[in-house]
C-alpha cells in the first residue's frame, strides 16, 4: 500500500511542460550569455510553471500606474481559485507549438509570443472578474490591450489547447464564447453587430479555424470542427464540418479534414466553390 501512495505522489509531481521549459531556458542561457539574466528571471528563478508564468506576465503588463509585484499578486490570488488556469496554459503553449511552424521549442510562447501571453492575462483576468474584482480586470485588458493589440473582455468564456497566431488586432467580446481546440489568426473579431445589450456575441465550437482578418458579428455559433475563410464577415450561423468564406460569407462546401483548428489549412480548394454554385 505505501508502494502505491508513493508512485501516485511522484505522479502528481512530474510537470513535463515545466521541466521542458526549465530545460529549453538553461539552454538559451549556456548559448546566449547576454540573455542570462533575463532567461533566469523569467524562468528559472521560479519553483513552479504558474509562478514563472505569473512573472513573466507581470512584467508585461506593469506600468507606473501599477508595479508588477501588484499584478503578481493579484494574478497568485487568481490561481488560488482556479488552478485550471495553470493546466490550460500549458494545453495553449502545446497546441501553439504544434500548430504554429514558426514555434520551434515550448518556451517561445512564454518568453515571446504576445499571442499566448495576452491569452494567458484573460485567463486571469476572466478569474478575478468571476471573483468580482472587475477592476483589476479591466486594468488588466486594457493593458494587454495597449501592449499587444489583443483585446479579449475579461466575462468572454475561452477554453483551453487555443492559439492566437501573431496575436495582432484580435477582438473578443464581452459574452463570446470560445470552446477547446480552436485557431485564431490575426485581425480577427468577434464581435456585436450593433448597440444591442445582453448575449451579443459569437459561440466558437470545438475545433474550429478562424482565418486572417474573419469577423464574425452577433449571438451566433460557429460550428464544431468548421472553417471561416480569411477576411470574411460572418453573420448567420454555421453548421459544423463546414468551410465559410466571403462578405457576407456563404457555404463553400466542408471543411476539408477533421480537425482544421490542428490542420491549420487555410485554402479553400477550386472544386469546393464550383460545387457550391452548381
Amino acid at each position: 500500500m505505501s508502494r502505491n501512495i508513493g508512485s501516485a505522489k511522484t505522479l502528481e509531481k512530474l510537470d513535463p511542460v515545466w521541466d521542458r521549459l526549465r530545460s529549453e531556458a538553461s539552454e538559451i542561457a549556456r548559448n546566449e550569455p547576454a540573455l542570462g539574466g533575463f532567461v533566469y528571471s523569467s524562468v528559472l528563478a521560479h519553483a513552479s510553471f504558474e509562478e514563472a508564468m505569473s512573472h513573466r506576465l507581470a512584467q508585461r503588463l506593469g506600468s507606473a500606474d501599477l508595479g508588477a509585484d501588484v499584478i503578481v499578486s493579484g494574478f497568485a490570488d487568481a490561481l488560488a481559485q482556479e488552478p485550471e488556469i495553470g493546466h490550460s496554459a500549458r494545453a495553449d503553449i502545446i497546441a501553439t507549438f504544434d500548430r504554429d511552424p514558426a514555434c520551434n521549442r515550448y518556451i517561445d510562447p512564454l518568453l515571446y509570443f504576445k499571442g499566448w501571453q495576452s491569452l494567458q492575462a484573460h485567463r486571469m483576468a476572466h478569474r478575478l472578474w468571476q471573483m468580482g474584482r472587475k477592476d483589476f480586470a479591466y486594468y488588466i485588458q486594457s493593458r494587454t490591450s495597449l501592449i499587444s493589440a489583443v483585446d479579449i473582455h475579461p466575462n468572454a468564456k475561452i477554453g483551453k489547447g487555443i492559439m492566437i497566431d501573431h496575436g495582432h488586432d484580435i477582438v473578443i467580446g464581452e459574452t463570446c464564447v470560445i470552446e477547446d481546440n480552436v485557431s485564431l489568426m490575426q485581425g480577427v473579431t468577434l464581435g456585436g453587430t450593433g448597440k444591442e445589450v445582453g448575449d451579443r456575441h459569437p459561440k466558437i465550437r470545438q475545433g474550429v479555424l478562424i482565418g486572417a482578418g474573419a469577423k464574425v458579428l452577433g449571438n451566433i455559433e460557429i460550428g464544431r470542427c468548421s472553417r471561416v475563410a480569411a477576411c470574411s464577415v460572418v453573420l448567420q450561423s454555421v453548421a459544423p464540418n463546414t468551410t465559410v468564406a466571403g462578405v457576407p460569407a456563404k457555404v463553400v462546401g466542408k471543411a476539408g479534414c477533421a480537425e482544421p483548428s490542428r490542420a491549420m489549412d487555410h485554402l479553400i480548394m477550386d472544386y469546393q466553390i464550383e460545387a457550391e454554385e452548381g
